[in-house]
């Protein structure tokens, strides 16, 4: 039998400002987060830039994705106006 590995919940964080490029307020020692776009389409990237909203790796409202990368360095912008973002942190 092999051993069962479990995730804890570390924590929630709602964005409901997206005009301009932000960052995650990650917990501490998260690992990994389930993000979660609503109302309005979302564009991320975790490479140092900041992302535009016709720039960055696109989601979709109701659309959602995990994300194992490094927590501190990934932002996020709006497409359009009134986007929000529900984040879930894990460790």
């Amino acid at each position: 039998m092999g051993l069962k590995s479990t995730t804890v919940c570390l924590g929630y964080q709602q964005i409901t400002s997206l005009s301009s490029a932000v960052s995650l307020t990650v917990p501490q020692g998260a690992t990994m987060a389930v993000i979660a776009p609503l109302t309005q389409g979302i564009r991320w990237r975790d490479d140092g830039t900041d992302p535009t909203a016709s720039v960055g790796m696109p989601v979709s409202a109701g659309a959602y994705f995990n994300y194992d990368g490094d927590l501190k360095r990934i932002r996020f912008i709006q497409q359009t106006g009134s986007a929000e973002l529900n984040v879930s942190y894990y460790a």
